[in-house]
């Protein structure tokens, strides 16, 4: 098995469900030497009636064994069609293609053993998107299910774009953090001249998560995220509230550890509505307060266990909070001395990190090498992570 370039798609639906992110990267080599540049991004939303399926059953609603397996068939087409969609879009025949790599969507994610629903849960994570039915409909063999190796493996089983983040952003001189603030909001620190053990990397706590829930609620659907954080910014910060979401358990708990709908979902968002009605709080102030809240999170994150451990000269923004400018510049000031810039000033706009990550990671899979950071998720060694479905009789093909 050779090391030879390869055109792979890699596919991402975040947390907020709000669709999926493709990116066609063209990748050669192997670490330390590995090549990656980005083609193409693309990204389909998802229809509102799955959608709506997708966060009922992400927040914990009554479902049943045929309901999980029919969506997981469902989200296996979607992406597909997705994966030939995009294909079309670039003017790039789909045979051109040799890998996909594709995260799935995340219905449940518990990294490690906590209460949950009334009872001790254990570890444990689950990603729906059939990668059988993705490689059949685009003749593309498929890599999936990237995380539970990685919890077999004694870590949390996130975040894995902590692999990419390295090979992107590391630097001889500058120390520097990537952030994402998708549903969930994620830092990888990378300490200047870092080596691979060098990095460490884990989730924040919220990101878009609540913000987007209070909207929806706020909008009665019209809306599905704050836009310029146009509502945030006519509604006042309840310094109360703030307070007491600035002592939620999560934030004090040490890395690695990972979040999900788990902490901060639905049931988090109907609590913060609860006690906006009882505190007679206008919906416009309870949404300016939670994107308050996740920057000072993530803030606070970095007060904690970041900047006690590496020099940070600049913090890397992607994902959809870095388009709210509310939240970037809360973020800035309550991090004085380090340049906020956006992802895309290093070739990879930030819209499409997370998929453009898990190419690289497919690419790995493909090669048999790790695509886990041990420093990053608490694994107890590095694992290949992920599975492969065959499209049929064919093989990978690198590019000629």
């Amino acid at each position: 098995m050779t090391d030879r370039a390869m055109r792979v798609l890699g596919m991402m639906s975040g947390t907020s469900a709000d669709g999926i992110d493709t990116a066609l990267v063209r990748i050669s080599g192997a670490p330390p030497g590995l090549s990656a540049q980005l083609e193409g991004h693309f990204h389909v939303p998802f229809p509102p009636y799955l959608r709506g399926r997708i966060l009922r059953l992400s927040n914990g609603a009554e479902t049943t064994t045929a309901e999980i397996s029919e969506l997981n068939f469902l989200l296996g087409e979607e992406l597909g069609r997705a994966a030939i969609a995009a294909c079309k879009k670039w003017r790039v025949p789909v045979k051109d293609v040799s890998l996909i790599g594709s995260h799935g969507q995340t219905v449940f994610h518990m990294g490690a053993a906590a209460h949950f629903q009334g009872k001790v849960r254990r570890a444990s994570t689950l990603q729906l998107g059939d990668i059988s039915l993705i490689a059949q409909r685009t003749g593309i063999p498929t890599v999936g299910d990237f995380r539970p190796a990685d919890m077999a493996a004694g870590g949390q089983g996130a975040p894995l774009i902590p692999f990419a983040d390295y090979l992107l952003y590391g630097d001889s001189l500058r120390g520097r953090v990537a952030l994402n603030i998708g549903g969930i909001a994620n830092v990888t620190v990378i300490p200047a001249h870092a080596q691979p053990s060098d990095v460490f990397a884990f989730d924040t706590g919220p990101g878009n998560m609540i913000v987007d829930a209070l909207v929806e609620w706020s909008t009665h659907g019209r809306a599905e995220f704050d836009r310029d954080a146009r509502i945030a910014l006519s509604g006042r910060t309840i310094s109360e509230l703030l307070v007491r979401l600035m002592r939620e358990p999560y934030l004090r708990e040490k890395p690695p550890k990972s979040a999900g709908r788990e902490q901060f979902g639905l049931a988090f968002a109907q609590g913060l509505v609860a006690w906006g009605k009882r505190h007679h709080a206008g919906p416009a102030d309870l949404v300016r307060t939670a994107t308050i809240f996740t920057s000072m999170s993530i803030a606070d994150a970095f007060r904690r266990f970041i900047l006690p451990r590496a020099h940070v000269e600049e913090l890397i923004v992607a994902g959809g909070g870095a388009q709210n400018p509310l939240m970037m510049a809360q973020l800035a000031a309550s991090l004085p001395g380090i340049e906020v810039v956006p992802a895309s000033r290093f070739g990879v706009p930030p819209e499409a990190k997370e998929a453009f990550g898990f190419a690289l990671l497919a690419y790995e899979t493909y090669h048999g090498r790790p695509g886990n950071l041990p420093s990053a998720t608490g694994a107890k060694h590095p694992v290949v992570l992920g599975k492969i479905a065959q499209a049929g009789k064919s093989q990978p093909r690198g590019n000629r």
